[in-house]
């Protein structure tokens, strides 16, 4: 099968296009013949070696941790799932990815795939998806009324976060750029800050929830904008304690694990018309250089989808 493989931690110029063998799935796994794919920040992250005291790999590694696709066949203990199933998932992150024509996906971590969108749309929800969730309900337990910070509202995790609080009956507020905001606006932000014209923290207050994707400066200023026993929840590094308990805040960092059954919530929310996929960029597997570069210069609007195969 065609892959996408790195030998050694480094720049874009480890990704080799090339033959690899069709990986042999287990009694509880389902190979899934992989239609699309995306490109997710971790990806890179790995690719650079930044998570690799994090994450013990054996090279080569397939990258890739979103998938959609159909049931080639299935372990010999899966009865969920059969031959020609439309699925999708976040697979399990230490085993190999999805930059690949077949990949061996524990039955566990597999979802139905979303009925009204494409699988080049439905490849963009997994990760993303997955994470808006745990951050927003598992971790922050948003509930009707909240106000909510989104930071990076615009990109592939915030956009999805949007829609996913509005959905929960939060009133959101999201920064963005300006050529950003009529889109983030479409997934029903009901304030928008341009980040570049505007001083955030100087803007809002008395938020419940901050939705952190960017850390550093902006994870630091967040904590100014929390009302007492609010939240900053990040996906980028763990927010300090200290600084929670200076501003009598609490504080949470969140690295998902797969969840299929979040995916069957997500999908019910894609089909209801809740929830739309947002798309940046596609890219055909043999470009996946590109891909990373588009990922890495952090000006992506939605996510970036990789055709692999056929429907």
């Amino acid at each position: 099968m065609k892959a996408v493989r790195i030998y050694a931690y480094g720049g874009r110029d480890q990704l080799l296009v090339e033959e690899a063998p069709v990986p042999q799935p287990g009694d509880n796994d389902v190979l899934v013949r992989v239609v699309a794919t995306s490109v997710n920040p971790v990806d890179w992250k790995i690719r650079a070696g930044y998570l690799k005291d994090m994450l013990p790999y054996k090279f080569p590694i397939i990258l890739g941790w979103d998938v959609s696709g159909v049931v080639e066949s299935v372990g010999n203990a899966v009865t969920r799932f059969k031959p020609g199933d439309a699925v999708y998932s976040r697979p399990a992150i230490l085993r190999d990815g999805t930059y690949a024509e077949y990949i061996a996906i524990d039955a566990n971590e597999v979802a139905f795939k979303p009925a009204t969108i494409s699988h080049t749309s439905a490849a963009s929800l997994p990760l993303a998806g997955i994470t808006a969730w745990e951050v927003l309900i598992n971790t922050a337990g948003i509930k009707a009324g909240d106000r909510v910070l989104i930071h990076a509202a615009s990109g592939g995790v915030g956009s999805l976060a949007v829609q996913l609080a509005k959905a929960r009956g939060a009133y959101v507020i999201a920064t963005t750029s300006a050529k950003n905001s009529a889109l983030v606006k479409s997934l029903g932000a009901d304030e928008i800050i341009d980040y570049r014209a505007q001083a955030f923290e100087k803007t809002i207050k008395d938020v419940d929830i901050v939705f952190d994707s960017l850390g550093g400066e902006i994870q630091e200023k967040s904590w100014q904008v929390l009302k007492p026993d609010g939240i900053l929840v990040s996906i980028v590094n763990p927010p300090s304690a200290e600084h929670a308990a200076a501003h009598k805040a609490r504080s949470a960092f969140v690295f998902i694990e797969p969840d299929a059954a979040v995916l069957t919530e997500l999908a019910r929310l894609v089909d209801d018309g809740k929830i739309r996929p947002i798309i940046a960029a596609e890219f055909a597997l043999d470009d996946i250089v590109a891909a990373h570069a588009l990922s890495e210069s952090g000006r992506a609007a939605g996510k970036i989808v990789v055709h692999v195969g056929n429907p």
